[in-house]
């Protein structure tokens, strides 16, 4: 399971990290990085939730609605 971490650096902006856990304990972290603004946490959260989509596949198979 994978789950993304916002906390408080040392220089007081918000870093993003993607934590994988198993079986409750959490065995790799991906340091996505960190930012000041708003604008720069949410592109993050964005970039966080790529890495945990990345090996998904899609519950439903959509193409065929997509043709015309």
């Amino acid at each position: 399971m994978a789950f993304i971490r916002k906390f408080k650096t040392g220089s007081g902006k918000t870093g993003v990290q993607v934590c994988y856990k198993r079986e409750g304990k959490v065995v790799r972290t991906v340091h996505v990085g960190s930012a000041e603004t708003e604008e720069g946490i949410e592109r993050l959260l964005r970039k966080a939730q790529g890495i945990i989509d990345e090996g998904k596949s899609p519950l439903f198979d959509l193409s065929d609605f997509d043709k015309k």
